[in-house]
């Protein structure tokens, strides 16, 4: 019996995402009647508990890409069919059960009791029980819990892979490579970018292999490696590998096509070269040069339509496979029926053999890897920013092993080696500096073009390069873990990853290939049943509309922007971690920034010594750096250095003491001194301080920390540290209030050292006095308001606010650009970074925006031409020009991501406002041109000269039955007579006069095109000598094509007719 199932599913935003659960469901057996809403959150059907379990169903989901639970309809224990078994003990050892959450731990399940499978008791009581409404924590006494209950389970491991795929053509490849990806069981999440061709997937090691990822890609029908570290040089080249692969197939194809090109010219221009002799061959030629060009150099679309019908769906390659065919195919059919009637291989009497099209299929193909080529080179322009990051590493490390100094390759550092660098070299790792002082350029990880110098102790980066003096370091960061790779490891993911409106183009993307063969095979019906076009002509609209609307472009526009923005980024020192936070960044409507670290330095420094004694200022430093010395206060430890720096002693202390929340105390030199607050000095040393409170609070109200240093008895004098604010920061600041975002300081500082702060920079919306866990909180508020916040932190303390934010911005060194609170990280402690990572993601969304435009802007304008709507105006677009139509497209959208290049913080980028209104025009023009020209070449170009004549061909077989016919020859050539008294007022005639008397006649336009050709007669008005019994005929008037019968017709008047000779006359039909 059959029970309804109703399940929550999570992860689900559009109809696609329907359509993928759907599909996996229908493949369980004993489910029936699905239902999944996306708006909902819900998956809904019937089950045969006896065939299929729960559990099964949510594997089926999870095998989708999503995560189903059972819907508890607001009841707290509904319960739900679900397998279970009993779970032995193997080893004897008594059961200890840890549920951190049993939403987590057990998500199949509504509520869980664990039994005493020893107990005798008809209705035991459970040892541990819980539902999903108790976020509990439980842990229960191995005593109280049976032993054969003991489950062990290998815990998951996760692990991430990246696959270099080949052969796509579209985004609609990369979707079913997606698809097929999340099918296999153990992945939990599979993207991949068509742009960038690489799939990124995270999966279950413990489940799944590596093999069995690239076995469901190649069972797609497609190629895919795994790609491992150090394997750029290897990628570079087999990008070059594949872009010379296409180029050669080019220019293959290009070499076959180049005579079909000569061939066209005939029709156009009956003087050409070899006209004559070449006519009637050219169909066999044709035959001959397009074969290997649809199934050579055009193999790879029929391989990629053949794995898109395994998989239930199309593609780019299904439309460039469909279309070719179509022309091909019937080409192939009418040279059949040709020689069957005829027993010749070749064109009779001089003529060449109708209705083939060979050349569009073969010129439709040479097109498409013309734009292909063009878009692989583009596409692999978009990657130049870590193309340069890759370049910047050293290929050797001069490293010193045993005393002896020798070069290894880079790969064979290990942590801990002892590197020398000498002047002009790049630093091999991440390191520390042993011996030796020297000055580094950094810009590679900072973009500061002044070179940092460096002393014993200071921490050096892999890849930077050294400038004047040598010195040795330990290296500390080798291989994978140096700062290098993680950018480029970042800027890979981020590439790798969707922005959020990519779902739009993905939604379209699902139903357009569908959509455009229902448009194609509508637009056949409508031409050839409803409006009587001939078959030729209603099969080209077919197949110029399933090539033109091919959604290549649409997939490239998203990836190819993200892909230069986030290169670009990395190159001016700004890490953007994906499509989501680009995208976030450019909707901010408030900035909040940290304080200390993100405003200010982060280091705290002595800016005032005030001697209240006889002591001097070094005096008051060397007591409270003596007492400092052996304190852990963030403070304490800037006196210490500060000492350092100014190169003032210390002294050596006894009985030091820490005063939490106070200060420190010890002796110097046998003298009990006191260093703290008013606190330490009013509370403990028992000093009034009421004399001094002036000079501390104007060092507060300066943001100052003040410290009194006093001994027994006497004040001594007063220090003042401070964290100074950046120098960049009031800049970036304004900034942002210029450009009507509200700008917040948040700080755990009391209310006058933070207004201290914030007035310096120009903050007027100040969150003073909140700790730590309470900084998320006041983000929480500032979002309530309906705006959206970035967070501004170093990534540490701040990583709930930073969290909690839509987007967090996180301040790093350099040296830590690995945080994973920040959907952003700022290498370098410049705040104006803020301001152009926003720069830079507005520009980015822009350029998206405008790829999208592009992309449907080019099937908006491409499809009705294709499809011959504007046929009567004089534009139809012939397949071939329309698979260049296509190509021109992708290219164009990848090019305008291009200029994207061109970004400089603060400067307007014209070559990118520019761009995008250039393309337009120009493409909109080759549109047109595009269909004026294939208007030109169309031999059916008079079917659509006036939008009546379709209905009026109709009309020309009836009226020929109507009249007396005869048949004669002229050699081998068949020619025919009708008898009529006036033509039809709607016939249109291109030359003279449709009006018939004695001895003269009015040809049909292709009997018209062979007489002139044979030098029969020149103009209107000329005469031919006995003309089939006539003595002089003289010709009055020519007919515009029809693509009828008509055309090949001579029309005489009856007398003139009775005089002509005929081997077979027709009689007037009753």
């Amino acid at each position: 019996m059959k029970k309804d199932l109703s399940l929550e599913v999570t992860g689900m935003h559009c109809q696609s995402c329907e359509m993928l659960i759907s599909e996996e469901l229908k493949e369980l057996h004993g489910v029936s009647d699905i239902r999944v809403s996306y708006k909902d959150g819900t998956a809904m059907m019937q089950m045969d508990p006896k065939t299929v379990s729960v559990s099964e169903v949510l594997e089926a989901i999870k095998r989708a890409g999503y995560v189903g639970k059972p819907k508890t309809n607001g009841e707290p224990h509904a319960v739900v069919p679900i397998h279970s078994e009993n779970l032995s003990n193997m080893n004897g050892k008594p059961l200890k059960i840890t549920i951190e959450t049993t939403t987590d731990a057990f998500p199949t399940t509504d509520f869980l009791k664990i039994f005493d499978a020893t107990s005798t008791d008809k209705n035991p009581t459970p040892v541990l029980e819980t539902d999903h409404d108790q976020g509990v924590s439980v842990k229960r006494d191995p005593v109280k819990v049976p032993q054969c209950m003991e489950h062990s389970e290998e815990k998951s491991r996760a692990k991430r892979m990246k696959l270099d795929i080949s052969g796509m053509h579209c985004s609609a490849c990369a979707g079913l490579i997606e698809k097929t990806l999340k099918k296999v069981p153990g992945v939990t999440q599979a993207n991949v970018n068509f742009a960038a061709e690489k799939a990124s997937i995270i999966f279950d090691e413990n489940t799944a292999t590596s093999a069995d990822l690239t076995r469901a890609v190649e069972k797609a029908g497609y190629k895919a490696s795994v790609i491992s570290e150090g394997t750029t040089t290897d990628e570079s080249a087999k990008r070059a590998n594949e872009i010379n692969h296409l180029f050669h197939l080019f220019i293959q194809s290009l070499i076959l096509s180049i005579p079909m090109l000569y061939f066209m010219f005939f029709d156009f221009f009956p003087w050409f070269p070899g006209r004559v002799f070449l006519l009637p061959f050219i169909g066999i030629a044709s035959l001959i040069l397009a074969t290997p060009v649809q199934f050579w150099m055009g193999a790879g679309f029929y391989k990629g339509m053949w794995s898109s019908l395994r998989m239930k769906t199309f593609n780019m390659d299904s439309l460039i496979a469909i279309g070719t065919s179509t022309a091909y195919f019937y080409s192939l059919l009418n040279f059949i029926n040709y020689y069957i009637q005829n027993r010749s291989l070749i064109g009779l009497n001089g003529q060449k053999i109708p209705e083939l099209y060979f050349e569009t299929a073969a010129f439709l193909i040479t097109f498409v890897l013309l734009g292909k080529w063009l878009e692989k080179r583009a596409k692999g322009q978009t990657s130049d920013a870590i193309k340069k990051l890759m370049g910047l590493q050293a290929k050797t490390a001069r490293v010193i092993r045993d005393g002896l100094t020798q070069d290894i390759l880079i790969d064979q550092v290990v942590t801990g080696d002892t590197i020398l660098v000498r002047p002009g070299e790049k630093i091999p790792v991440d390191g520390k500096i042993l011996r030796g002082v020297s000055a580094v350029d950094e810009s590679m990880v900072t973009g500061e073009s002044l070179p940092v110098e460096k002393n014993i102790g200071d921490s050096v980066v892999g890849a930077t390069i050294n400038k004047t003096g040598s010195f040795e370091f330990m290296a500390t960061r080798v291989g994978n873990e140096t700062t290098l790779a993680q950018i480029i490891r970042l800027i890979e993911e981020a590439q790798g990853s969707k922005a959020p409106i990519q779902a739009f183009a993905d939604k379209i993307s699902a139903y357009f290939v569908p959509g455009v063969i229902g448009i194609a095979v509508l637009t056949f019906l409508v031409w050839y049943l409803v409006l009587g076009s001939t078959l030729a002509f209603a099969l080209m609209a077919f197949t110029a509309v399933i090539v033109i609307a091919c959604p290549c472009a649409l997939g490239l526009a998203t990836p190819t922007a993200l892909m230069v923005g986030t290169g670009i980024g990395a190159q001016q020192g700004i890490l953007i971690k994906g499509g989501e936070p680009l995208e976030s960044a450019c909707k901010v409507g408030a900035v909040v920034f940290d304080k200390t670290g993100t405003l200010t330095q982060g280091k705290p420094s002595v800016t005032d010594t005030v001697s209240l004694s006889e002591l001097d200022e070094d005096d008051l430093i060397t007591i409270s750096a003596s007492l400092e010395k052996s304190s852990e206060h963030p403070l304490a430890e800037s006196i210490y250095e500060y000492s350092k720096e100014e190169n003032i002693p210390v002294k050596e202390i006894t009985n030091f003491k820490a005063i939490p929340g106070c200060g420190v105390t010890g002796d110097v030199d046998g003298v009990m001194y006191f260093f703290g607050n008013r606190k330490l000095i009013g509370d403990i040393a028992g000093l009034d301080i009421e004399q001094y409170n002036r000079k501390l609070s104007r060092l507060e109200e300066q943001g100052k920390t003040a410290m009194i240093l006093a001994k027994s008895g006497k004040i001594l004098g007063i220090l003042a540290v401070a964290d100074a604010v950046k120098e960049t920061s009031k800049e970036a600041v304004t900034t942002l209030q210029k450009r009507g975002i509200e700008v917040y300081m948040i700080t755990g500082d009391n209310q006058r050292t933070a207004h201290a702060i914030a007035s310096q920079v120009g903050i007027t919306n100040i969150l003073a006095e909140v700790l730590p866990q309470d900084k998320a909180n006041e983000v929480k508020k500032i979002q309530e308001k309906g705006l959206k916040v970035a967070m501004v932190g170093d990534g540490i303390n701040d990583a709930p606010a930073l969290a909690q934010a839509d987007i967090g911005i996180a301040m790093g060194s350099g040296t830590d650009i690995a945080m994973e609170t920040g959907g952003i990280v700022i290498i370098k402690n410049d705040l104006r970074d803020v301001v152009t990572a926003f720069d830079l993601s507005r520009q980015t969304m822009s350029k998206i925006k405008q790829n999208m435009f592009f992309a449907l802007f080019y099937n908006v304008i491409g499809i009705p031409i294709a499809a011959r709507v504007f046929a009567g105006l004089g534009l139809v677009l012939k397949p071939e020009l329309a698979g260049l139509a296509m190509a021109l497209s992708s290219v164009s959208v990848v090019i305008n991501s291009l200029t994207l290049r061109y970004f400089r913080s603060g400067k307007s980028n014209w070559m990118s406002k520019f761009a995008p209104y250039a393309m337009a025009v120009i493409f909109t023009l080759v549109f047109i041109e595009f269909g004026r020209l294939s208007s030109a070449m169309a031999s059916d170009k008079t079917v659509m000269s006036k939008p009546n004549t379709i209905t009026i061909s109709q009309n020309y077989t009836g009226f020929i039955t109507e009249h007396q016919s005869k048949l004669n020859f002229a050699g081998s050539a068949p020619k025919l007579f009708s008898e009529v008294a006036k033509l039809p007022d709607d016939w249109v005639v291109s030359e003279g006069t449709p009006v018939v008397n004695d001895d003269e006649m009015v040809l049909g336009a292709k009997e018209a095109v062979m007489m002139r050709e044979e030098k029969l007669f020149t103009n209107i008005g000329d005469t031919i000598g006995d003309f089939f019994g006539v003595p002089t005929m003289k010709i009055v008037g020519i007919l515009a094509p029809t693509e009828s019968l008509v055309d090949s017709y001579h029309f005489v008047n009856d007398s003139t007719f009775e005089k002509m000779t005929s081997i077979i006359q027709i009689n007037q039909a009753n």
